[in-house]
C-alpha cells in the first residue's frame, strides 16, 4: 500500500485551531499569528488534500464533511502529542514526594527541619499535605503518611519513628516548681485527642500525680495543640503537650518542663504501601526522619 503523504504540520495545526474556534480571527489569536496566516495555511491544506475542509458564510465558518473527518483525526493526534509532551517534561522534573501528616506535626516538627532535608536531598521535590482525616494511600495521590498511632497498620509498610510521651509545659515566667503550683495557673485543655486511648488529659494527670486540689473544670479549651502551645509560650497557662512537638520550644527556652513526670503517648510511624516502600525517594525520607528523630 502506498504511504499516505501527510499535510504539513503547520497547516494541520492551523486547521485544528480553526475547527475548534470556527473563526479565523479567534484561531489566529490562539496560534499567535494573523488571520491572513491562518487563511494561507488552510489554502495549503486544501491544495494538498485536493478538497475543501471548511466553508465561510455570513454566519461564520463551518466544516465540510471532509473537514469533520480531518478534525476527528487532529483531535486524537494533538491530544496524544500533548500527553506525550507532558510525560517527557515530567521526566525532566525532580521526583515529587507527597507527604501527608497532621498540621501540628508539620508546624512544630517538620517545617523547622525542611531546610536540612532539602540540603541532604536537593533533588527531591517534597510536597506537604495536611488532613485531620485518614488518607487512603492506595489512591496514589499521596505517597507516604506520618501517622500518630498506638500500633502499626498491618496492611501497610510501617516504620516506627518515635515513641512519644506527654509532659506539662509552661513559660519560665510562671516559675512552676511543684505539681501543687498548677492550682494557681490557668490549665489549657486540648480537644479531639483520640490517640492514645488513655487520653493525656488533666483528669488523668491528677489521677496519677495530683494535686488533689486541682480544679479540672477551670481553664481554657483549645481545638488543637498548636494554639495551646502558643498561649503557653505567651505565659498564659500550662498545657499537657507531646514532648516531641514541644521539644524545639523547650530547647529555645521559651517553654520549660517543670516536672519529670509524664503521661503515655502513642507512636509516630512513617506509613506507605508495600509497593512504594523501597522507592529511592521514600527510602531517603525514611532514613532522614530516623536520623532526625534519634537526634531529638
Amino acid at each position: 500500500m502506498r504511504k499516505v503523504r501527510l499535510p504539513p504540520l503547520g497547516a494541520l495545526r492551523a486547521f485544528h485551531a480553526l475547527a475548534e474556534q470556527l473563526s479565523f480571527k479567534r484561531a489566529a489569536e490562539v496560534l499567535g499569528v494573523s488571520a491572513t496566516a491562518v487563511s494561507h495555511q488552510i489554502k495549503l491544506l486544501e491544495s494538498v488534500l485536493e478538497c475543501r475542509v471548511c466553508e465561510r458564510s455570513a454566519q461564520g465558518v463551518s466544516l465540510t464533511e471532509s473537514g469533520k473527518l480531518l478534525y476527528a483525526g487532529t483531535q486524537r493526534a494533538f491530544s496524544a502529542l500533548e500527553e506525550a509532551t507532558a510525560q517527557v517534561l515530567q521526566t525532566q522534573q525532580p521526583p515529587a514526594l507527597t507527604v501527608t501528616t497532621t498540621s501540628n506535626f508539620l508546624t512544630h516538627w517538620l517545617v523547622p527541619r525542611l531546610a536540612e532535608f532539602k540540603a541532604e536531598c536537593p533533588t527531591i521535590d517534597l510536597r506537604l499535605h495536611t488532613s485531620v482525616e485518614r488518607v487512603d494511600l492506595s489512591q496514589r495521590y499521596v505517597d507516604v503518611a506520618i501517622r500518630y498511632r498506638e500500633t502499626p497498620e498491618s496492611a501497610l509498610h510501617c516504620t516506627l519513628l518515635h515513641a512519644d510521651r506527654f509532659i506539662v509545659v509552661a513559660s519560665p515566667a510562671l516559675a512552676l516548681q511543684r505539681p501543687e503550683d498548677l492550682c494557681s495557673v490557668t490549665l489549657f485543655h486540648v480537644e479531639n485527642r483520640h490517640v492514645p486511648a488513655d487520653e493525656p488529659s488533666w483528669a488523668n494527670w491528677k489521677k496519677r500525680y495530683g494535686p488533689q486540689a486541682l480544679n479540672l473544670q477551670a481553664g481554657l479549651t483549645f481545638s488543637d495543640e498548636t494554639h495551646a502551645l502558643q498561649a503557653a509560650v505567651a505565659g498564659q497557662g500550662a498545657v499537657i503537650a507531646s514532648e516531641l512537638l514541644a521539644r524545639d520550644l523547650l530547647q529555645r527556652g521559651v517553654l520549660t518542663m517543670p516536672f519529670d513526670m509524664s503521661l503515655s503517648g502513642a507512636n509516630y510511624y512513617l506509613v506507605t504501601t508495600e509497593e512504594n516502600a523501597q522507592r529511592q525517594d521514600i527510602t531517603a525520607l525514611r532514613e532522614w526522619l530516623l536520623r532526625q528523630m534519634a537526634g531529638t
